[in-house]
């Protein structure tokens, strides 16, 4: 008889032992699932971010392209040379280049 509760004390012993390691491992694993779903999250969302500047700065880039190329059209630059800078147009030159005949 005396064994018989020994046997049962050591199988609920060992039961134990093993519930709560199998409890300990099972809240480990929660934690880092956890942690790891939270690393991914915020991840995710410096990506949406970082998406999110890059387009700005393309965005940025192309108006500055356009207004580039908007002021240095000639007609542009010649209203801004006349009006501001008060400089006049130039008058061509004529070249009259005369070949002698010797006929």
């Amino acid at each position: 008889m005396r064994k018989r509760r020994q046997s049962l004390k050591n199988k609920e012993f060992f039961e134990s032992i093993i519930f709560f390691s199998s409890s300990i491992l099972s809240i480990i694993g929660l934690i880092m699932y956890l942690w790891i779903y939270t690393e991914i999250d915020q991840n995710m969302l410096a990506i949406g971010t970082q998406k999110k500047v890059k387009n700005e700065l393309e965005n940025n880039l192309n108006e500055l392209k356009m207004e580039i190329s908007q002021l240095s059209r000639g007609d542009r630059i010649s209203k801004y040379a006349i009006d501001e800078l008060g400089m006049i147009p130039a008058i061509p030159e004529t070249l009259i280049i005369e070949i002698n005949s010797y006929n």
